[in-house]
């Protein structure tokens, strides 16, 4: 059985996640300040932490500092200051994920799966680059150089799937049938306005290159746009 070990001061938050974790076979620790999650951290065996940035008695960063000074079990940010400088600050002091509130407990569970599957030597989605431009399959980041985007799970998904098929024409139904998995009498709207977001963003974030490409009442495709792109399988 996977430990989890949930850091928050919010005991709602401390009682959702357990709520959800626990029938899926995890057993679930909790702290709602540092001193707690230090003392169970040094005498538990741990699988995985969930750290809410902002504690009552310091930083959740400091905490991740400390705790990567004996251990290097996976840690995932959690928090409702969801701005760049936050996540940064995260993952230069050792941590692995980071994930904003409000969130999916199914991508929050999946994510803690992931996390644990790396530090235990599982095979990985690995990371897709072009040009600047990274796509961490793993822990679902979407990066230029150091600026990071912001993309909603139905969008990375999206953006992953042409990104792992670079060239190849997608049809509205292949797109739907893939990724959406709803009927398509369920709103063709829906997806084009979700693509649309998704090319918006990262527009945004890699300004002059443009990725995804349309093709008229055909679909969508993943543009290289240099010849040292590198793939993982999807």
């Amino acid at each position: 059985m996977e430990r989890i070990l949930l850091v928050d001061d919010d005991v709602h938050i401390l009682h959702t996640i357990e709520s959800w974790l626990t029938p899926k076979g995890y057993e679930v620790l909790c702290a709602r300040n540092m001193a707690q999650a230090m003392n169970i951290a040094k005498s538990t065996a741990l699988s995985c932490i969930v750290l809410d940035v902002y504690l009552p008695d310091g930083s959740g960063v400091e905490l991740c500092e400390r705790l990567r000074q004996t251990s290097r079990v996976p840690i995932l940010f959690l928090s409702a200051y969801n701005q760049e400088d936050d996540r940064i600050r995260g993952l230069l002091a050792g941590g692995d994920d980071y994930l904003g509130k409000p969130f999916s407990l199914t991508e929050l569970e999946l994510r803690i799966r992931i996390r644990i599957d790396r530090y235990r030597g599982k095979e990985t989605l690995g990371v897709l680059h072009f040009d600047n431009l990274e796509i961490d399959l793993d822990s679902r980041h979407v990066k230029n150089g150091t600026q990071y985007g912001s993309f909603s799970p139905l969008e990375f998904d999206l953006l992953a799937f042409l990104a792992t098929h670079p060239g190849q024409v997608f049809s509205y139904e292949q797109l739907y049938d893939r990724v959406w998995n709803e009927p398509m009498n369920q709103g063709l709207h829906n997806l084009q306005m979700c693509m649309a977001r998704v090319r918006q963003k990262l527009n945004a974030l890699c300004p002059g290159q443009s990725y995804i490409e349309t093709i008229r009442r055909k679909g969508y495709y993943w543009k290289n746009n240099s010849d040292n792109t590198k793939s993982t399988p999807y």
